[in-house]
């Protein structure tokens, strides 16, 4: 099973960016669907972007759209997320996650239909 570090949070101005990184090990990264989450306090655990096994397809929630770019380098094992235009409301706790290897739909947008997860990075967005 792969496991999943993330990295590259922190506190941000409004307007700013950032970039996540998530640091895959194990095996076959490259054959897992990815994606990336987030879980403000007190809030259900959202869908934020999915991308398929090769990068040549994603998908992202309406929040999010073009502002954040989900991408990933599978010679190096690493899925990213670029964040611009970054909003109070971005405030959370993001986590990447894989879903079981080989199958792919952007429609995979609830947490159940992924595998495993990283321990997640906190984003502050200040207003």
């Amino acid at each position: 099973q792969v496991q999943l570090v993330e990295s590259g949070g922190g506190l941000v101005q409004a307007g700013g960016s950032l970039r996540l990184s998530c640091a895959a090990s194990g095996r076959s990264f490259s054959n897992h669907p990815m994606g990336w989450f987030r879980q403000a306090p007190g809030k259900e655990r959202e869908f934020v972007a999915i991308i398929s096994q090769s990068g040549s397809d994603s998908y992202y929630a309406d929040s999010v759209k073009g502002r954040f770019t989900i991408s990933r380098d599978n010679a190096k094992n690493t899925l990213y997320l670029q964040m611009n235009i970054l909003k109070p409301e971005d405030t959370a706790v993001y986590f990447c996650a894989a879903r079981q290897a080989g199958t792919y739909n952007r429609l995979y947008s609830n947490p159940w239909h992924y595998d495993a997860w990283g321990q997640g990075t906190q984003v502050t967005v200040s207003s």
